[in-house]
């Protein structure tokens, strides 16, 4: 079997959404799949062919005013070169993102990145988790507490540092990174079927 390869491309004004990041990867390599760690506001040539040459690709920028980080939108206005070609068609994607509301229009950032990779041609992949924290007998300790399904979404509070986002968030960005190897893999498999 191929091991898959995960590259988590994403972007982190304050430090917080590179906790959601690193997150992502140690879920991921967990799985057994060879993961890298991409900061788009500081990309390589070498990373963007790490890039081309990943079966997935998860997104992950802070929500800011309602979207991504300006250094996500270039890094994703760069990526045109890439849609060109077709480099990164039929790779899957993801994505995840953290503000300091409850909501702070975090939908609109996972929808950017959906709508980036329809444009690049990849396929989606979903959180795949219930919404947690949503019962009288739940908890805020829950996978999935702030209920998304597009993707894991995360809140710390504006005035605090990386080392207060929520363990719960930190979780759940971790099941997004098997999650995503996971497809990776099954996807990988498939093909080699075909």
């Amino acid at each position: 079997m191929t091991t898959p390869v995960v590259s988590v491309a994403y972007h982190s004004g304050y430090g917080h959404t590179a906790v959601l990041a690193e997150a992502v990867r140690a879920g991921a390599a967990d799985t057994g799949a060879t993961v890298h760690l991409i900061d788009v506001g500081t990309l390589t040539d070498a990373e963007w062919e790490l890039l081309d040459a990943s079966d997935a690709i998860v997104f992950g920028s802070p929500t800011y005013m309602g979207t991504a980080s300006g250094a996500f939108h270039r890094f994703a206005e760069d990526s045109s070169k890439r849609w060109f070609t077709g480099a990164w068609q039929d790779k899957l994607a993801a994505g995840f993102t953290n503000s300091g509301s409850k909501s702070g229009d975090k939908l609109h950032t996972l929808q950017f990145f959906q709508i980036l990779a329809g444009q690049h041609g990849m396929t989606w992949v979903n959180l795949g988790l219930k919404p947690g924290w949503n019962r009288s007998d739940a908890s805020e300790n829950d996978l999935n507490r702030l209920g998304f399904f597009t993707g894991a979404a995360a809140q710390t509070d504006s005035d605090r540092g990386p080392e207060a986002v929520h363990k719960a968030d930190i979780a759940t960005a971790e099941h997004l990174g098997r999650r995503v190897a996971d497809t990776a893999a099954t996807f990988a498999l498939g093909r080699a079927a075909a």
